[in-house]
């Protein structure tokens, strides 16, 4: 059966994001392509989303309303018009961040490169990131590159002299390019320009220690995880970056956790159509990552804001947290056509007469919530 265009658009997208990386990552990479490559990767990235869910992303004349063409196909929207069209909020960290390298694709100049990749280190990260987690939570697990992608091995950070050339490279950026990264943030809420999805700084600590079976060499913590005074602790320490630690499991009382049917009711009572276990719950965890699936290998790599894994029950529970956010993902039935590519089941309507002919609407869950 031959596979929709979208389809292979996202083949396309994800060849390019893995030769930006390699670029990225070989000693002899080359920091234009990069840039190069990532654009294209998120360009087609977008078109496939656009493709799937219908939406017509072609300029057409303001004037005639006919389709500008380039060599006799219709002109498809640029990068930046389409991120413009994805997050509609201008101070997304998303879309400011791939709008950075927009900006330094067109500006790089070939002799400054090695140091403007040592300036935009953290940026580059995020925007990768930012494109795994964007096609994961459109498209789903199956198309993940994480499976392709390894944690290079380097010198530099990781020496005296390193960390000095480093510096040095830093500070031979000619000034337009600096003015260019510094006006562009100069605009920037802090709190965006904090945030990992724009900005996304690393502090590599040893792992010192016995090691086990368990372990592996890179291990990730994150803050939300941690209890008060850890968090300060590594806030401290990383000014505000992700430290990298050894693995481990934090302890999470089941307190205020909900079974999926609990979160499935919770959902529907805020909607005004109907939402179930299944399939509708179980297709939201697993596009947007909340916890791994039944056969997983480690059941305890849930996104702990959403969801925690009950060893003794073997279960999945979820939190008040993730009922917020599914239905801030499917709140209405336009969301809900563009995250699921279907018509959502509105719930029926009883009448109820009223005296003088009129009558009273109400929907059936909310009645049976009266009632019960």
């Amino acid at each position: 059966m031959a596979k929709a265009r979208w389809h292979h658009m996202l083949l396309e997208s994800q060849r390019h994001a893995l030769k930006a990386v390699d670029e990225w990552n070989c000693s002899s990479g080359n920091y234009s392509d990069f840039l190069t490559h990532m654009h294209k990767a998120w360009h087609y990235l977008l078109h496939a989303e656009f493709h799937k869910d219908k939406i017509d992303y072609r300029y057409t004349d303001p004037k005639t309303g006919k389709y500008q063409l380039i060599d006799g196909e219709p002109k498809a929207w640029d990068l930046e018009r389409c991120l413009k069209q994805r997050y509609t909020n201008s101070a997304d960290p998303v879309r400011l961040n791939a709008e950075l390298f927009v900006a330094l694709r067109n500006k790089v100049e070939h002799r400054y490169e090695h140091g403007l990749k040592i300036v935009t280190g953290g940026k580059a990260q995020a925007l990768v990131l930012n494109y795994e987690q964007e096609m994961v939570a459109h498209f789903g697990a199956l198309y993940s590159l994480a499976e392709h992608l390894r944690f290079p091995v380097s010198l530099q950070a990781l020496t005296a002299e390193g960390r000095e050339q480093i510096r040095m490279a830093a500070a031979k950026l000619p000034k337009p390019t600096r003015d260019l990264v510094a006006k562009f943030e100069a605009a920037i809420d802090p709190a965006v320009r904090d945030d990992v999805r724009y900005d996304y700084r690393v502090r590599l600590v040893p792992i010192i220690g016995s090691k086990t079976d368990a372990d592996l060499a890179i291990n990730f913590v994150k803050l939300d995880e941690l209890n008060d005074d850890e968090r300060r602790i590594m806030i401290e320490a990383g000014r505000q970056g992700t430290i990298i630690v050894r693995d481990r499991h934090v302890e999470v009382a089941d307190k205020d956790k909900l079974l999926p049917s609990q979160v499935a009711h919770q959902v529907e009572a805020r909607l005004p159509f109907e939402f179930h276990v299944q399939p509708e719950h179980t297709e939201m965890w697993r596009r947007l990552g909340v916890r791994p699936s039944t056969s997983a290998e480690n059941p305890f790599d849930t996104d702990a804001r959403y969801c925690i894994y009950n060893e003794t029950f073997k279960s999945y529970a979820y939190t008040p947290s993730w009922v917020n956010r599914i239905v801030k993902e499917i709140g209405t039935a336009a969301k809900y056509r563009t995250f699921f590519g279907k018509e959502p089941r509105m719930k029926k309507v009883t009448q109820f007469p009223r005296q003088g002919g009129a009558s009273l609407e109400t929907s059936e869950a909310g009645e049976q919530s009266k009632t019960a």
